[in-house]
């Protein structure tokens, strides 16, 4: 019988990071994905820049940076899957079976949303040869939207869609199949540096072409003036879900975290990263968008519209244009990785089914549901539920504004309520008391609230629009 006397395991049957600086690029993978180089820098500017930062930073330190140190204790605790892990925490501390919850939702919102998370990295793939080619030479914004969503765009053209959602889908199953060592380690060796890298030079183009001023004043100029309680709901909201959390992406990860490794110095570094370079991606795009008289649009309008007409109007467009996409498509990648691995630990350990062979099953299922998500935007676009949601935008409010909050909550209020202190201060081991003493009170009190607070809102703002 379990207790929380019991010894922990020193490391995964999965395996363990070679190295500290693995696990922060693995975990900063995670974090770093489409929504930083799309999302973050449009509502900084949108909601007053620095101003706008500013909460965004505390949003990050008193609730992001609380519930990742407890997720990846949890993992590295366990050294299981995110299931099996939850299974073992509970015996030990002779809880309710009800917290298999954390375990079991993160687990199937890592699956859900991988499924219409490699559709929408599978246009940033589409769109590599676009600017190769040179397709956007001298476009027009009109035609710069029907390449994109006409009647004969890209969107309209589901056969390719499924073809590029296939291709993303194939690589990061491959990736995972291949193991911690040769596979997950390889790859964020890999693609985290040169993700950086690819950012910095676009940094350096868009100080050249756009208008870096115009730029830098949008995403930092303090304007008190427009922030208002929306502002603060969007802020924490997005420091909650920028890190991956309450997705059992952090928990398998923390798994395989070398024992002597301090976790808070960890997870803080990664936060650090993970914000700069989301902020350094909207120094890259607003200058280039600016200095073309076009509007910056969120998401998609963004994306895949303003930034080819912009590449597509400037000395060395094709090139730098071929170049961003390649690094949009890198994020898609790090984050996807981190999407499929716990499912994948859970079939392994479990069922005692070989890496591949699970990653594959897996991989299968997530692209199934994936043709959901591509055929939501043409031949089942006129289908919603309740009158609202498409597929892709019903497994997006699902699982962002359902299931991973929730599971933020949980996580804060197990960790924080339910395992013996000394148990979790042994494993966390912050050597400063003062600190220590401040990250057990935002776990217990002022995490599980505000999170709270995102989950309730999200809701009613969605159906009471």
């Amino acid at each position: 019988m379990s207790t929380e006397n019991t010894a922990r395991p020193s490391s995964s049957i999965h395996g363990i990071w070679t190295k500290r600086w693995t696990f922060i690029l693995a975990a900063s993978g995670s974090a770093i994905g489409l929504g930083n180089i799309w999302k973050f820098p449009y509502i900084t500017g949108e909601n007053g820049g620095s101003a706008f930062v500013l909460i965004y930073l505390a949003c990050i330190f008193a609730i992001g940076i609380p519930i990742m140190i407890a997720e990846t204790m949890l993992g590295r605790r366990g050294r299981k899957s995110p299931i099996e892990t939850m299974r073992d925490m509970i015996a030990a501390s002779n809880a309710s079976g009800f917290w298999l919850i954390i375990g079991l939702m993160g687990t199937l919102a890592g699956i859900l949303i991988l499924s219409y998370y490699s559709v929408i990295a599978g246009w940033a793939l589409g769109y590599i040869p676009k600017l190769a080619s040179g397709e956007f030479a001298g476009v027009t914004g009109a035609s710069a939207n029907a390449i994109f969503s006409g009647e004969q765009g890209f969107l309209s053209d589901y056969k390719t869609l499924i073809f590029w959602h296939s291709v993303f889908t194939i690589v990061t199953v491959y990736i995972v199949g291949k193991g911690i060592k040769t596979g997950l380690e390889r790859a964020v060796r890999f693609l985290m540096p040169a993700l950086v890298l690819l950012l910095l030079i676009l940094l350096v183009y868009s100080a050249i072409e756009g208008d870096f001023a115009k730029g830098a004043q949008f995403l930092f100029a303090f304007d008190a003036s427009k922030l208002n309680w929306n502002s603060a709901l969007v802020a924490l909201g997005h420091a909650f879900f920028t890190l991956s959390l309450g997705m059992g992406s952090i928990m398998a990860y923390g798994a395989y975290m070398p024992q002597q490794d301090s976790i808070a110095k960890t997870i803080t570094l990664v936060a650090v990263l993970d914000t700069a370079i989301a902020l350094i991606a909207g120094l890259v795009i607003f200058p280039l968008v600016f200095a073309h008289g076009i509007e910056p649009g969120a998401g998609p309008g963004l994306m895949f519209i303003s930034l080819p007409l912009a590449f597509g109007n400037i000395s060395g467009g094709a090139i730098f244009g071929t170049l961003f996409f390649i690094l949009v498509s890198m994020a898609a990648w790090t984050s996807a990785i981190a999407l499929l691995e716990p499912a994948v630990c859970w079939l392994i350990e479990r069922f005692k089914m070989g890496r591949q062979k699970a990653a594959l099953l897996l991989g299968g299922i997530a692209w199934v549901l994936g043709l959901g998500s591509v055929f939501s935007f043409n031949i089942w676009q006129e289908y919603k539920l309740m009158d609202t949601f498409t597929v892709f935008d019903g497994l997006d409010f699902l699982t962002s504004n359902i299931m991973l909050p929730l599971g933020g909550l949980f996580i804060a209020l197990f960790v924080g309520w339910v395992m013996k202190p000394e148990v979790v201060d042994a494993e966390i081991d912050m050597q400063n008391s003062s600190l220590r003493t401040a990250w057990w009170f935002v776990l217990r009190y002022i995490a599980p609230a505000a999170v709270a607070l995102v989950f309730v809102l999200g809701v009613y703002n969605k159906f009471a629009s």
